[in-house]
C-alpha cells in the first residue's frame, strides 16, 4: 500500500468510526501532518479522545503505587514492581518479556542530626535523609564542628579549618531561573560531589542542603558519586528549613558541633530486570522506536512523578495506540528500566543486550520529568530531522503543546541514543517537580490525572508518526 492509499484507508476508518460514535480511529498514514485533513491529525484527535475520556494512566499509577510502594533498586518492592507492570502488559495483550540487569542495593536504616553547645547540651534536632550510596557513620556516631560553604570552590579557598569538621553545604536553587532543571543541575552538584571533596580536606560527614526550591521540612535524597580517589565519609541532606536554622544558629555561635548518627548500608548486588513491552511493526518489525521510564524509586515516598509517572505514561501510549486501531509500521515498544536512580545500570544492560544486534532503533523517548501538563515536543539530532518533523508540527499542537523544538533525551536512553537512536520526548511544565522529587512529598496525590494522561497522548503521537515516517 503506498502512502496516497493509506491516507485513503486512514480516512475511511476514521470515518466510519466518527458515524459509530466510538473511538475516532484510523490507520496509517504518510500524508502532509500540517493540514487539517492530515492523518496524523487525526491520529492525534482518536488519540486525546480516547485517552481523556479514559484517563488509564493515572489508573495505572495508582494501582502500582498502592500495590507495591518505594521501589529501592534490589528490593523485594521492586521485584514486586516488575511482576506488577509484567502483568498489567500481559494483560493488555501486549509482547512482554524481562531482560537482566545487575542492580546495587542500599538500604537506610537509622538515621538522626542534633545541634550540641560546646558543653555537649542538645540544643535542636536536624530533620535529615542518608543519601542513595552513603557510608554509615561509625557505630556511636559522629560529633564534630560544623564548617558552612555554599560551593565547592569556597571550600577549596579554606585552610584546614575542614578537617575533623562536618561540611555543610548550604545552597539555595537559583529560584531567578525558568528552567528548573538547570536551577537544579547548578545545586545537585554538591550533592553528588561535595562528599568526596570534603574528604579530600579531611572532612568526618558533609550535610547537604536539600535541593528543593521550598522551604520545608521534608529532605530530599538523591545518589551521592563517591571519588575513588577519597576516603567516603557519611553523607546526607537536610530539609531547606532546617539548613536555614543550622545556618542562623552557627552564625550566632560558630563553636556549635553536629552530631549524626546514620545506619545506611551497602548489599551485595542483585539481578533484577527491565520490563518490556511492545507492539510490532507490520512492515518494518526490526525497527524500533522507544518509549521508556525508570521502574525503580527512591524510598521515602511511592516515586509517584518520579518516575512512576513516566512507567505509566509509556505503557499507555502503547494502549493509546492499540486501543484507536492504528497499525504502526515500525515497532513500538515501551521499557521500564530498573536502577536509574542508583547509577542508570537499566539503561546500560538493555542497550548491550545482545538482542539488540538484530535491532535497529530509530527513536528514543523516555519520561523521567515528572507527570504534568506538557507544553512542547522535542526531537534531538541534526537539523534535517527536526524540518522533516515540522511539516507535523499541527498535530501537536491539536494536543495543546507549543510545537516542536529541538532537544530530547535521558540518563535511561542515553546508551541506545549512542548507537544512533534519535532522542525525542516532550517538556512538561515542571516548574513544582523539584519541590517533590526525591522527598516524602513523591505521593500519588500530587498527580493530576489529566496533565499525566496528556503526557501519554503525546508519546503516542509521537511514536505512531515515527513508526510511519522513519528518517
Amino acid at each position: 500500500m503506498n502512502s496516497h492509499q493509506r491516507a485513503a484507508f486512514g480516512a475511511a476508518i476514521l470515518a466510519a468510526a466518527l458515524s459509530a460514535g466510538g473511538c475516532d480511529k484510523k490507520s496509517g498514514g504518510r500524508a502532509d501532518a500540517g493540514t487539517e485533513t492530515s492523518p496524523f491529525t487525526a491520529a492525534a484527535a482518536a488519540l486525546r479522545t480516547e485517552g481523556l475520556q479514559s484517563e488509564r494512566a493515572f489508573t495505572m499509577l495508582a494501582d502500582l503505587v498502592r500495590t507495591v510502594g518505594p521501589r529501592l533498586p534490589g528490593s523485594p518492592a521492586a521485584a514486586a514492581a516488575i511482576e506488577h507492570m509484567r502483568r498489567v502488559m500481559d494483560g493488555l495483550g501486549f509482547e512482554t518479556w524481562l531482560e537482566p540487569t545487575t542492580v546495587q542495593r542500599w538500604v537506610r536504616g537509622e538515621e538522626t542530626a542534633e545541634i550540641v553547645d560546646a558543653a555537649g547540651r542538645v540544643l535542636d534536632s536536624l530533620t535529615i535523609s542518608s543519601l542513595g550510596g552513603s557510608v554509615p557513620t561509625p557505630e556511636p556516631g559522629v560529633l564534630a564542628p560544623l564548617i558552612e560553604v555554599d560551593s565547592i570552590d569556597a571550600l577549596d579557598a579554606l585552610d584546614s579549618s575542614a578537617r575533623g569538621a562536618v561540611v555543610f553545604f548550604n545552597r539555595r536553587m537559583n529560584p531567578a531561573l525558568i528552567d528548573t532543571f538547570r536551577a537544579y543541575g547548578e545545586s545537585a552538584v554538591l550533592r553528588s560531589g561535595g562528599p568526596s571533596r570534603a574528604a579530600r580536606h579531611g572532612a568526618v560527614a558533609a550535610l547537604i542542603r536539600s535541593v528543593n526550591p521550598r522551604i520545608d521540612d521534608f529532605p530530599h535524597t538523591g545518589l551521592v558519586d563517591y571519588d575513588p580517589a577519597e576516603a567516603r565519609i557519611p553523607a546526607a541532606s537536610v530539609s531547606t528549613a532546617d539548613a536555614d536554622r543550622l545556618s542562623a544558629r552557627l552564625k550566632e555561635n560558630p563553636g556549635l558541633r553536629i552530631r549524626l548518627k546514620m545506619t545506611c548500608a551497602d548489599l551485595e548486588p542483585v539481578v533484577s530486570a527491565n520490563v518490556i513491552g511492545q507492539i510490532r511493526g507490520s512492515e518494518k518489525p526490526d525497527e524500533i522506536i522507544l518509549i521508556g521510564g525508570h521502574l525503580d524509586s527512591w524510598d521515602l515516598a511511592v516515586g509517584a512523578h518520579d518516575d512512576g509517572a513516566g512507567c505509566v505514561q509509556a505503557v499507555e501510549a502503547l494502549r493509546l495506540i492499540q486501543a484507536c486501531g492504528l497499525k504502526p509500521r515500525r515497532t513500538i515498544r515501551a521499557v521500564m528500566f530498573m536502577n536509574e536512580e542508583f547509577g542508570a545500570s537499566g539503561g546500560r544492560d538493555y542497550a548491550a543486550d545482545l538482542r539488540r544486534k538484530t535491532e535497529r532503533h530509530v527513536a528514543a523517548m523516555e519520561s523521567d520529568r515528572g507527570g504534568f501538563l506538557p507544553l512542547y515536543f522535542t526531537i534531538g539530532g541534526p537539523p534535517s530531522i527536526r524540518r522533516k518533523y515540522i511539516a507535523h508540527d499541527r498535530a501537536f499542537r491539536s494536543l495543546g503543546l507549543s510545537g516542536i523544538r529541538a532537544g530530547g533525551g535521558g540518563s535511561d536512553i542515553g546508551p541506545i541514543v549512542q548507537q544512533g537512536a534519535v532522542p525525542m520526548g516532550f517538556i512538561p511544565n515542571a516548574q513544582t517537580y523539584f519541590e517533590l522529587h526525591h522527598s516524602g512529598l513523591d505521593t500519588l496525590d500530587k498527580v493530576h490525572p489529566r496533565e499525566l494522561e496528556l503526557g501519554a497522548i503525546v508519546l503516542a503521537l509521537g511514536a505512531y508518526i515515527v513508526s510511519e515516517e522513519g528518517f
